[in-house]
């Protein structure tokens, strides 16, 4: 069975003809830009997927552009046609991601359904279906069926939620999974 759902392919010979791929690249920590510009200065092709994130808390948060995958770059190649050892040596990349001596390569349509969901070179979030104020019903665990209002929304999947409990309202983090609509 394939991990991969059939995206990573490792035996050229298999595909005929289908031989270029999206190379991953494991950069340096922090370093995604300087790989990408010394990658695209040596004429490979490079992509990094961005998304917006918050930093910073309260009123003096700003959005910042991020990579989708921290630590990550994909580069298009053909690796029977191109040189891609010199990729190695490239300041800000640390390896790239093979099986043995070969690239193992991402299909076409991974990069096209990311670059697919791009606004201004940006990854778009899907919108969250709750909103601050919502009421809730937890699901699952220890809290199943309790009822409670979502007061922040913050990013990875998390929300905070205050909740009657002991006769005290109560504020509890948890994941998006664990609530349904009231």
């Amino acid at each position: 069975m394939n991990w991969f759902g059939g995206s990573v392919r490792t035996d050229y010979g298999h595909y005929l003809g289908r031989r270029a791929g999206w190379a991953v690249v494991n950069t340096q920590p922090h370093k995604e830009r300087i790989a990408l510009d010394n990658l695209q200065r040596q004429e490979f092709r490079p992509y990094c997927p961005l998304i917006r994130r918050l930093r910073g808390r309260g009123r003096r948060g700003s959005e910042v552009l991020r990579p989708l995958f921290p630590g990550y770059i994909f580069v298009r190649i053909d690796p029977d046609a191109e040189r891609w050892r010199p990729m190695l040596s490239t300041y800000g990349v640390r390896t790239l991601v093979r099986c043995g001596d070969r690239l193992s390569l991402m299909d076409d349509a991974f990069i096209q359904s990311l670059r697919a969901r791009e606004v201004d070179g940006v990854i778009s979030r899907p919108t969250c279906p709750y909103q601050v104020g919502q009421q809730v019903r937890m699901a699952g665990g220890a809290f199943d069926g309790l009822v409670a209002t979502i007061v922040e929304m913050r990013e990875k999947d998390r929300l905070t939620v205050l909740m009657q409990l002991l006769s005290r309202a109560v504020k509890v983090e948890i994941d998006e999974q664990q609530i349904s609509p009231v």
